[in-house]
């Protein structure tokens, strides 16, 4: 009696230069999605870590806030800040695919899913950036 075939992928099965077709360029920015969620949990955590912090005294946390400002953590800055955007974006623009709205027999235009969450996106911005600017 044969085995089952089981095929074993190999570890980078999403980027597969040799044959980099229009489904391993889809398959490449799903990986890079998924990784930026790590990013963003990671950055999370260090968010945390600042609040903590600043519940322990003011010099535990002039020694966090200068260890944040070292060159370093200035690259996982830039990082986290380009992963997230990444994140948020990709998400924003797959909710229509989660989301299965319907109006009566028609499904809701992607663009009334989509446009609302960049729209609370840019007003929430917007106050954050004027309740820190001003």
């Amino acid at each position: 009696m044969r085995k089952p075939y089981h095929p074993h992928p190999a570890r980078a099965w999403w980027i597969d230069l040799a044959n980099y077709s229009r489904l391993r360029r889809t398959y490449t920015f799903f990986m890079l999605r998924e990784l930026s969620a790590v990013f963003v949990a990671g950055y999370a955590v260090l968010l945390l870590i600042l609040a903590i912090k600043s519940y322990a005294g003011r010099d535990d946390l002039m020694e966090f806030v200068a260890f944040l400002d070292s060159p370093g953590m200035l690259v996982v800055h830039a990082f986290a800040f380009l992963f997230s955007m990444l994140h948020t974006i990709t998400w924003f623009n797959l909710t229509p695919k989660a989301l299965n709205l319907r109006r009566g027999e028609e499904k809701v235009p992607p663009l009334l899913i989509v446009l609302p969450n960049y729209v609370a996106w840019l007003v929430l911005s917007g106050l954050i950036a004027l309740l820190f600017l001003v």
